[in-house]
């Protein structure tokens, strides 16, 4: 599933587009994703729940792919 989801502001942190695009169902679930492993920005695996997303940004999370695009 790829899909992207677009933001109104210069950056997005990991763990609320995680939110945002429904990939997980609360702030804690995102956290403990990031710090276990799970999720991989632009293919490399990222470990930072706030770590600032940027226009083009692709995210993978459990087969899902969701790219930011700047409004």
């Amino acid at each position: 599933m790829d899909r992207s989801i677009e933001i109104q502001t210069p950056f997005i942190k990991l763990d609320s587009l995680l939110k945002l695009a429904d990939l997980a169902q609360s702030g804690g679930e995102a956290k403990m994703a990031v710090q276990s492993g799970m999720v991989s920005v632009n293919g490399e695996v990222c470990t930072q729940r706030g770590r600032k997303l940027r226009d083009g940004d692709v995210v993978c999370f459990l087969g899902k792919s969701v790219t930011v695009r700047q409004a």
